[in-house]
């Protein structure tokens, strides 16, 4: 498989959905097809985005205001967009990040209630129109994903300042998914992330396979 043109995917949902694995397992079939492919996290994926995840995680910061929370989030991803995204993807390569946008428009937009006016707002300034080419949202019950968080954490023996929200607070962020599926049904697609990590990855190979067929 050669790549045409480069592609930048994201992978969404709740923590503990297995987005991140089944971002991994796809970059690793890719791979294996002769692709290049990229890696990044928002907050994350750059040096300067790696010391803004620590602000936004550390447990110590749990006076941080949601509205500096969210600006922060921002800040991180105009970096990684600036030094990782635009630059692989003009190379032809493929990109796949683990969250995005949609993550601040279900846990701040609606998490947070801070509504989705302003998230628009603050990513057109951030990321200038790069929206992902396609959005991948493993989607599981609340239920598991918060006991799959528990367990991760209860395993590391870690936790960060987002483990500490309600339940409500997650309902809410379910909800922001479920909009954001209904407003970009042709970008958002939902996955359904029940059954083992090969059952799910035949899902996600299935979808983005598709979606290279018809678009590339």
């Amino acid at each position: 498989m050669t790549t045409r043109r480069g592609l930048f995917l994201t992978f969404e949902g709740l923590d503990g959905c297995g987005k991140t694995t089944q971002m991994r397992m796809l970059a690793e079939r890719l791979r294996a097809s002769g692709e290049t492919v990229i890696e990044t996290a928002e907050p994350g994926g750059t040096a300067i985005g790696g010391a803004i995840r620590r602000i936004l995680l550390d447990p110590a910061n749990d006076h941080l205001s949601s509205t500096a929370e969210m600006l922060l989030y921002f800040a991180a991803r105009a970096q990684n967009l600036d030094e990782i995204v635009r630059p692989a993807t003009a190379r032809g390569e493929i990109v796949l990040c683990d969250r995005w946008t949609d993550s601040t428009w279900a846990y701040q937009g609606y998490g947070r209630e801070l509504g989705v006016d302003v998230i628009r707002s603050l990513d057109r300034i951030a990321c200038r129109g790069r929206q992902p080419d396609l959005t991948l949202w493993i989607d599981v019950d609340l239920e598991t994903s918060l006991n799959r968080a528990k367990c991760r954490n209860e395993e590391t023996d870690s936790s960060d300042r987002m483990d500490d929200q309600s339940r409500a607070f997650y309902e809410r962020v379910l909800r922001g998914y479920e909009a954001l599926e209904a407003e970009e049904p042709g970008r958002v697609v939902r996955v359904d992330g029940r059954g083992d990590l090969d059952t799910v990855a035949g899902r996600v190979w299935r979808l983005f396979h598709d979606y290279r067929e018809i678009h590339v």
